[in-house]
């Protein structure tokens, strides 16, 4: 039942990271000024590249 359960938030974790890379510069326009957007967005998408690898890890290990 546990694994089943950190199963589940690996791949929410996975689907956030993804969802982060793909739409962080229209998060960016959404939030940040026009010189704030590429460093913002830039910050995004490793953030979102992390969370999906830790995800990730969090499925594959269990």
């Amino acid at each position: 039942m546990a694994g089943n359960v950190l199963k589940i938030i690996g791949l929410i974790l996975v689907a956030i990271g993804v969802v982060l890379i793909y739409d962080a510069r229209s998060i960016t326009k959404k939030y940040f000024g026009f010189g704030d957007q590429n460093d913002a967005s830039l910050g995004l998408k490793l953030m979102g590249f992390l969370i999906a690898i830790l995800g990730g890890l969090i499925v594959y290990f269990n």
